[in-house]
C-alpha cells in the first residue's frame, strides 16, 4: 500500500510553497524522517521527512513546482520492488514450465534472429474481466540495454511512452524496439530531468544539450531549462559570395587592402546640425548593449513574495513619512562605559538594536494606534509588542520577530536579534518566527544609507527606519557643537496614524534615547 506524502503546514497565512530541490529520486529506498525535499516559501525553507521505511515510487511535484499546502508531492511503497528483467505475456507465466537457469532467454518478450516478429496477445483482444485482470497484473515497464550477443530488437507490448527531453522516439503497442532506440533512451537519462524542467523544455522548445545542469548529481533544474531559453541564439554569419573563380589550393591569400580613413567629421555649423549629428550617433547600438550582455534569471520565490507585499502595501495604505534626527552621544556613551561588563555577565554584545526595540515598545504605549491595525472598517488595537526586526540574508529581506518585547531586558533581545541573524542565510528561521508581528524596525544605516522612506509591512500600520551614524554640527547650549546625529523615520498609514502621532511618536523615541538610562525605569 503507497503512503502519501503531502505538503506539511507552513504558518500563518502561508497556504503554497516551491519545491526547491529532491534529495531522493525515484526508486530510491527511503528510511523514516529521512528528509526527502525541501520546499521554499516566501519566508522559509522547510524539509520534508520520509513518514514511513520504503521505497520512493512516485514524485509528483518537480523541482520549481508550486504546491499546495496537503497537496500530494511523492508516494511511498513496500521497501522491497520486485526486479522484472523482461515483459512477460500476461498468463504465460502460469502455463509455461520454468526454463532451466544455463537456457538461453527464448521465452523473452524478443524476437530471435532471422524470424518473423511474433504478435502477441493484448488486453484488447482478452475478453473484459480477463482484461482488466491482465492489466492489473502487468508489470511496470522494464528495459535494458543491449548486450553482445543479444537480439537486436524486440516488441512493446503496450507500455508507457518513454520520457522524451530529447526527441527519443516514442512506441506503442505491436512497435518494434531496436538496441539504437534503448542506447537513444539511456542516453536521454544522463540528464535526470524534474517534471517541471520537462515541461518548461517543452513551453520554450529549448534543446536541452544547450542547457547546463547546476542541480545535486547533474539535475537539470526549471531555472537551468529558463536560463537556456533566455540566452540569445548564436549570431548568423552570412556566406562569403562566390566570385565565380576558383582559387588554386596551394594559393596565398591576398593581404587585405588598406582601410581608408574615415573621413573628419566637420563641426556642425548650426544648433539644428548638432540635433541631427547627436540623432545619428543615438542609432548607434554599443557593444555594451548587445544580446550577449544581457542575462535573464528567474526571481526566487521569497523575491516575488516580496515584491507582492511591498506593491499591496502602496496599493492599500494612504502611506507617509514623517522624519526627525537623534543625538547619539548618550547611547554611545553609554556602550562604551557599560559594553565589556555587559557582555561578560551576559554572553551577548550590547548592540544599538536593543536600544530601539526597546524605545519602540514605549513609544508605542504613547501612541497606541501605531502598534494597531485596519480590519474592514475596525480598528484593531493591540496591548502586546511584538517586534519585527528586518534581516537581509543573502535570499533576501526577512523579518523575524522579537515575541513581547516589553518583557524583555537588553541581553534577551540581543540574543534573539543574534540568532535571526545567524540562521537567515542558512534558511533556519522557522514560519512562526516570522509571523504576527505588531510593527517593525529596520536598520538601513548598517549599509549607510543616510535617509530613506521605508515602506509599511501589513497588515501593520508603523515601521521605524534608522540611518548611518554620522558626526554632524548642531546646536548646543547656545554653541555650535560636532556631535553622532542619525534621521529617524516613521512611514504609517495616515487612514489610522495621524500626523501629530507620528510627530509624537517620533519625539518619544528621540527623548528616551537621548536619555537611555531612563529605558531601564520605563520597562
Amino acid at each position: 500500500m503507497a503512503i502519501d506524502v503531502v505538503v506539511p503546514a507552513l504558518g500563518e497565512s502561508i497556504t503554497e510553497a516551491t519545491v526547491l530541490n529532491w534529495r531522493k529520486s525515484p526508486g530510491d529506498p527511503v528510511t523514516r524522517s529521512e528528509i526527502l525535499v525541501e520546499l521554499e516559501t516566501d519566508k522559509v525553507t522547510v524539509e520534508v521527512e520520509a513518514p514511513e521505511n520504503g521505497i520512493l515510487l512516485e514524485i509528483a511535484a518537480g523541482d520549481g513546482d508550486d504546491v499546495a499546502v496537503g497537496a500530494v508531492i511523492a508516494r511511498i511503497g513496500a521497501a522491497a520492488a520486485p526486479s522484472v528483467e523482461a515483459t512477460v505475456t500476461p498468463g504465460a507465466a502460469d502455463s509455461a514450465p520454468a526454463a532451466p537457469a544455463s537456457a538461453p532467454a527464448a521465452d523473452a518478450d524478443v524476437e530471435p534472429p532471422g524470424e518473423a516478429p511474433v504478435d502477441l496477445p493484448t488486453h484488447e483482444d482478452a475478453p473484459p474481466a480477463e482484461a482488466a485482470a491482465a492489466a492489473a497484473a502487468e508489470p511496470a515497464e522494464s528495459r535494458s540495454p543491449a548486450s553482445p550477443g543479444a537480439p537486436s530488437e524486440g516488441t512493446s507490448a503496450g507500455s508507457p511512452e518513454l520520457p522524451d527531453p530529447t526527441q527519443v522516439r516514442r512506441t506503442g503497442r505491436g512497435d518494434r524496439i531496436t538496441a539504437d532506440d534503448l542506447r537513444e533512451f539511456l542516453g536521454a537519462q544522463e540528464q535526470p530531468l524534474s517534471p517541471a524542467s520537462r515541461r518548461a523544455a517543452r513551453e520554450h522548445e529549448t534543446d536541452l544539450a544547450s542547457v547546463t545542469p547546476t542541480g545535486p548529481g547533474g539535475r537539470v533544474l526549471k531555472e537551468d531549462v529558463l536560463a537556456a531559453a533566455a540566452e540569445p541564439p548564436p549570431p548568423r554569419v552570412a556566406p562569403i559570395p562566390a566570385s565565380g573563380v576558383e582559387a588554386p589550393a596551394d594559393a596565398t591569400p591576398a593581404a587585405p587592402a588598406a582601410a581608408e580613413p574615415a573621413p573628419r567629421r566637420a563641426a556642425p555649423d548650426s544648433p539644428g546640425d548638432a540635433g541631427r549629428q547627436s540623432a545619428a550617433n543615438a542609432d548607434a547600438t554599443p557593444a555594451d548593449r548587445s544580446p550577449q550582455r544581457v542575462r535573464r534569471v528567474p526571481m526566487s520565490r521569497l523575491r516575488r513574495r516580496l515584491a507582492e507585499r511591498l506593491k499591496e502595501a502602496q496599493n492599500t495604505a494612504a502611506m507617509l513619512t514623517t522624519y526627525n534626527e537623534v543625538d547619539m552621544s548618550a547611547v554611545m556613551d553609554l556602550r562604551k562605559a557599560s559594553g565589556q561588563s555587559f557582555e561578560q555577565r551576559h554572553g551577548v554584545r550590547l548592540g544599538l538594536m536593543s536600544f530601539f526595540v526597546k524605545a519602540s515598545v514605549s513609544a508605542l504605549r504613547a501612541v497606541p494606534e501605531v502598534n494597531a491595525e485596519i480590519d474592514g472598517t475596525d480598528i484593531v488595537y493591540k496591548d502586546f509588542y511584538d517586534i519585527g526586526v528586518a534581516v537581509h540574508s543573502e535570499r533576501g529581506l526577512v523579518v523575524p520577530v522579537v515575541r513581547d518585547a516589553d518583557r524583555k531586558g537588553f541581553a534577551d533581545i540581543e540574543r534573539d536579534i543574534r540568532s535571526f541573524a545567524e540562521r537567515a542565510n542558512s534558511g533556519g528561521l522557522a514560519a512562526d518566527e516570522l509571523e504576527g508581528g505588531t510593527f517593525t524596525v529596520s536598520n538601513g544605516g548598517v549599509y549607510g544609507s543616510l535617509m530613506s522612506a521605508p515602506i509599511l509591512n501589513p497588515p501593520q500600520s508603523g515601521i521605524l527606519g534608522l540611518h548611518r551614524i554620522q558626526e554632524r554640527p548642531v546646536a548646543h547650549d547656545g554653541k555650535v557643537v560636532v556631535r553622532p546625529m542619525m534621521y529617524l523615520a516613521l512611514s504609517y498609514d495616515h487612514r489610522i496614524v495621524d500626523g501629530k502621532g507620528a510627530v509624537t511618536f517620533l519625539v518619544h523615541l528621540r527623548d528616551l534615547l537621548q536619555q537611555p538610562a531612563v529605558l531601564a525605569l520605563d520597562t
